[in-house]
């Protein structure tokens, strides 16, 4: 959402602002480079923006999905083919990409999905979040895809792998108070609605340890929003985990 675009700042630039209309062309004298690193507090649109590109292409060369979520360090193609499907439209036209508004499917009802084996280059090593049921499974609609966990108000949030917190804290809208792991090239991984953040940017996790306290900031109850995301588009989750 501070998004290594999540990753944020998500998943970097997560608070939510009006965007204005992007130039037809890049600023004057500035060539198009062939990629652009993100920056604190950038956004796919502000990016987009500066080069005098569309968001949804910008989106679509690079396989960010919504809620379109960046973060620092991420290198981002400016130039060239597409690697996916269009992403999908935001739900407010005037949503600026980065942030995201609530999904109807927060209110805790579980919906259905298919756990299927993960991709051969999994590197393992994965462990639940959190104790509580599962609340929401996945699902490919909505404005965030993750599992809603529930539990009581305090709970211990763990880190599902070890990895760098790339983003910890509030400025994602719908999320809460949120931390971002990434946990190397392609794999990230993301807690929403704690109430409390237990690390910051910058820190090394292992695997197991305790980086939040479960809450409902950005939510109607007690519960974690989890999300794993390979390249930037998230998969379900029970492909990873293992069985409880």
């Amino acid at each position: 959402m501070a998004i290594a675009g999540l990753v944020i700042a998500l998943f970097s630039g997560c608070a939510a602002r009006a965007p204005s209309p992007a130039p037809d062309s890049p600023r004057t004298g500035e060539r198009v480079p062939e990629t652009h690193t993100v920056q604190r507090e950038e956004t796919l649109y502000r990016i987009a923006q500066r080069y005098g590109l569309e968001w949804r292409e910008l989106a679509q060369r690079n396989a960010i999905s919504a809620p379109y979520i960046i973060y620092p360090g991420q290198e981002l193609r400016l130039r060239g083919g597409a690697r996916s499907s269009p992403p999908e439209a935001p739900r407010r036209e005037q949503e600026e990409m980065g942030t995201a508004t609530r999904s109807d499917a927060d209110d805790g009802s579980a919906g259905e999905s298919t756990r299927s084996e993960p991709p051969p280059d999994d590197p393992g090593g994965w462990q639940w979040p959190a104790d509580g049921d599962v609340l929401r499974n996945f699902s490919s609609s909505g404005a965030r895809r993750g599992l809603a966990i529930g539990g009581e108000r305090g709970d211990d949030v763990r880190a599902t792998r070890s990895g760098e917190v790339v983003y910890a804290g509030g400025g994602l809208v719908g999320y809460g108070r949120l931390i971002i792991l990434k946990h190397d090239a392609r794999f990230l991984s993301a807690y929403g609605h704690n109430d409390e953040l237990l690390v910051a940017e910058g820190d090394q996790v292992e695997a197991g340890d305790t980086i939040a306290r479960l809450g409902s900031s950005g939510a109607e109850r007690p519960m974690l929003h989890f999300e794993i995301r390979v390249d930037g588009t998230p998969v379900d989750p029970t492909r990873y985990l293992p069985d409880r």
